[in-house]
C-alpha cells in the first residue's frame, strides 16, 4: 500500500515540475507550432496515432530528439497511453535542456474519446513486425514503408549483381520487383549468384530468383521476364518502374539501357565487376547535373579490354558487395534519403579493401545525353554496340 502511495506521490510530484495539459489544449498549441510526440511503442499505434505527431519510442527519445528538434526553446508535448509514461519522457527532456514541455494528460485515449484527428496507421501487424528495425529509423518510419511499398523496381539480369540486389529490395519491402534474365542456372553460378540453389541448375534464371523472393517476402510481387533485352522490347519492358538498376554482363545491353532511361526519364543505378574490382554509379535523367552511361563509356570498349565474368573470373563476394551498394543506392532514390551516387564513380578494391570516389561530370559533348546528340532509334544503338564489342 505504501509503495503504491509512494508513486502516486512521486507522479504527483512529476505533474508539478512537467505540467499536464488537456488533449484539446495539445491540439490547439500543436497547431501554432509545438511539437506533438507521440512515446508508445510501435504495437501500441496500431489503433492509430495523433494527426501530425512525431513517433519516438519513450526508449529511444535521449537518442533521437536532437536529430528532430535541436531547438531547445521550442515548445514540446509528450503523449503515450495513459498519461504517466509521457511524464517520464517530459523529464527527460527537462534534464536534456528542453525548456518548454508539457505531458498530455490521459494520453491517446483521451485524445481519441475527445474526438480529436487521428492518422490510422496504414502497415498491418505483419508489415509491422517483418519491418520493425527499419521502421524506427526516423527518416524511414510509416510513410517510408508505405513508399517502399508503392515502389517498383527492374533489374537487368538475375546473376551475380542482381541476385543480391533482389534480395535485400524483396526485404525492404520494394512492392514490386522485375526480373529480366534469359539464362538459365548454372553450377558455375552459385559461388556468387546467391539466389539460386543447386537443385535449379538448368532451370530460368527467373523464376529460380522468384522462387527464392517469394520464400523471403511473400507480400512483394515478382514479375519475370525471360527474354533478351533488345531495341524491340527494351521501352515496353522498362515502362512503368520507378527505376532500373543495371546488373547486365554486356556493353550492348547497357547502352540500351543507358538510351531506354534517358527516354523514360528514369534512374538507372550502374553497376560493373571484374576480377577483385568493381564501380558503381547512378545515372539520373531527372537532374540536369547529371552525366549518363555514355559520358563514362562514350564507345564501347574492345572485348579483350573489358571480358566478363566467365573470361576473367570474379572473386565470388566482390558482385555481393557491389550488388548490395547498387541496393542501397535504390532504397535512397525511393526514400529521397541521402546524398546519391550521381556525379560520382564509386570504385572499389577488393584487394586493397579501398574505396575511391571519382568525380564524374556531365560531358557535354556526350555521344548519349549532349544537346547536339539526338536519339536515332534503339535500332541505331544496337548495330552501334553490336559493331564495336
Amino acid at each position: 500500500m505504501s509503495e503504491s502511495l509512494d508513486r502516486e506521490s512521486w507522479l504527483a510530484a512529476l505533474r508539478q515540475r512537467i505540467g499536464e495539459i488537456s488533449p484539446a489544449e495539445a491540439f490547439a498549441r500543436q497547431a501554432q507550432g509545438a511539437l506533438l510526440i507521440d512515446v508508445r511503442e510501435e504495437n501500441e499505434r496500431v489503433a492509430g496515432t495523433p494527426a501530425g505527431a512525431l513517433l519516438m519510442s519513450r526508449g529511444f527519445l535521449e537518442l533521437r530528439i536532437e536529430d528532430h528538434e535541436p531547438d531547445r526553446d521550442r515548445p514540446i508535448l509528450t503523449l503515450c497511453a495513459s498519461g504517466r509514461r509521457s511524464l517520464l519522457a517530459g523529464e527527460t527532456l527537462q534534464r536534456m535542456g528542453y525548456r518548454n514541455v508539457a505531458s498530455v494528460a490521459g494520453g491517446f485515449e483521451r485524445w481519441k474519446n475527445e474526438g480529436l484527428p487521428i492518422d490510422v496507421g496504414q502497415l498491418d501487424t505483419d508489415s509491422a513486425e517483418r519491418y520493425a528495425r527499419q521502421l524506427r529509423l526516423p527518416q524511414v518510419g510509416e510513410a517510408g514503408q508505405l513508399k517502399l511499398g508503392r515502389a517498383s523496381v527492374v533489374l537487368l539480369g538475375a546473376g551475380g549483381l542482381g541476385a543480391p540486389a533482389a534480395l535485400y529490395l524483396a526485404a525492404a519491402g520494394i512492392g514490386r520487383i522485375t526480373l529480366i534474365d534469359d539464362d538459365r542456372v548454372e553450377r558455375s553460378n552459385l559461388h556468387r549468384q546467391v539466389i539460386h540453389a543447386d537443385a535449379r541448375v538448368g532451370m530460368a534464371k527467373t523464376e529460380s530468383a522468384r522462387m527464392t523472393l517469394a520464400a523471403l517476402n511473400p507480400r512483394i510481387e515478382v514479375n519475370l521476364h525471360t527474354e533478351r533485352l533488345r531495341a524491340g522490347n527494351v521501352e515496353s519492358l522498362l515502362a512503368g518502374h520507378d527505376l532500373v538498376i543495371d546488373g547486365a554482363d554486356n556493353f550492348p545491353a547497357r547502352y540500351l539501357l543507358a538510351a531506354a532511361t534517358r527516354r523514360l526519364n528514369m534512374p538507372m543505378v550502374y553497376g560493373a565487376v571484374e576480377r577483385f574490382t568493381g564501380q558503381v554509379s547512378v545515372f539520373d535523367p531527372r537532374r540536369d547535373d547529371s552525366p549518363c552511361y555514355r559520358c563514362l563509356f562514350p564507345e564501347p570498349p574492345a572485348a579483350a579490354d573489358a571480358p566478363n565474368c566467365s573470361e576473367a573470373g570474379v572473386l565470388g563476394v566482390l558482385p555481393g558487395i557491389v550488388g548490395l551498394l547498387q541496393a542501397t543506392e535504390a532504397l535512397k532514390l525511393v526514400l529521397e534519403l541521402g546524398d546519391p551516387l550521381v556525379g560520382r564513380l564509386l570504385s572499389f578494391d577488393a584487394l586493397g579493401m579501398r574505396f575511391r570516389e571519382t568525380r564524374l561530370p556531365r560531358d557535354p559533348a556526350c555521344p548519349g545525353c549532349g544537346a547536339s546528340a539526338p536519339f536515332q532509334g534503339y535500332e541505331d544503338v544496337e548495330r552501334f554496340c553490336a559493331a564495336l564489342v
